[in-house]
């Protein structure tokens, strides 16, 4: 098994790549496999969530590519800010993880939600889509002291 314990921040091309959905993403511990096939074991810091596009170096020097995967979202759109930023508002209270984009608003498929979405006005519609959320208000800040914690932290994937 390919073993994969570091990001990677060289220059090199990838040569192989990795693709997984959000939760696998978070997890700093993963039994997987790249996408050719080759069996790999994720043995990253604590606290460390992948994004499409990052870099990783394998054990052996090799470059792999962490891809997005498409997973089941819904995507939220309101008639103007006012009732999106309320919609935000409801779903950060609920410490959901939440990508924003240019008049949406993205969530992992939840029917409760979805129920919320639409009670608040939202037009709520169902797409396959990688989703990379917001990291969080404080980024590289946010921690739980409890833990001793100083990794970026998506309230859901603590």
């Amino acid at each position: 098994m390919l073993l994969i314990e570091t990001l990677y921040a060289g220059t090199a091309a990838p040569t192989a790549c990795l693709e997984l959905n959000f939760d696998a993403r978070t997890k700093s511990r993963l039994r997987t496999r790249l996408a050719h096939g080759e069996e790999v074991g994720l043995f990253l810091p604590r606290g460390t969530i992948l994004r499409g596009g990052d870099l990783l170096q394998a054990q052996d020097g090799r470059v792999v590519e962490v891809v997005a995967a498409p997973e089941a979202l819904l995507e939220a759109r309101c008639a103007d800010a006012y009732a999106l930023a309320r919609a935000a508002y409801h779903l950060g209270n609920r410490h959901v993880a939440v990508q924003v984009g240019e008049g949406w608003l993205r969530i992992q498929t939840d029917h409760v939600l979805q129920t919320m979405l639409i009670g608040l006005g939202a037009e709520v519609h169902s797409l396959s889509a990688p989703f990379e959320p917001e990291a969080g208000a404080y980024a590289h800040g946010h921690h739980h002291a409890e833990r001793g914690a100083t990794e970026a932290r998506i309230h859901q994937y603590k």
